[in-house]
């Protein structure tokens, strides 16, 4: 386990330790089940996250068609295409 120190505000820390007392836990631990049901990689956050991320480019104006730009990717055009606008040809060399 690693140690992390918070600083909340007085309002905040009032009501853990109030929180605290009525569950007869620390806040070390309600602050621990918290941040678990919050941000577990749970399958209920993954659907979650995926339909808040859905669409976000839907309706946006300018956009190449993807799959053209994709086909073209992997035909190694596109890093011919940027390698003289700034981008770096990278070479694996075996020794």
């Amino acid at each position: 386990m690693k140690r992390a120190q918070l600083h909340f505000d007085d309002d905040i820390c009032n009501t853990l330790h109030i929180q605290a007392r009525q569950a007869g836990t620390s806040i070390s631990e309600l602050v621990r089940r918290a941040v678990r049901d919050k941000y577990r990689n749970t399958p209920t956050n993954r659907r979650r996250a995926m339909r808040e991320w859905m669409g976000i480019w839907h309706g946006r104006k300018g956009l190449p068609d993807s799959e053209t730009y994709l086909r073209r990717l992997r035909k190694g055009t596109g890093l011919r295409r940027h390698t003289g606008n700034g981008f770096q040809r990278f070479v694996c060399v075996r020794s």
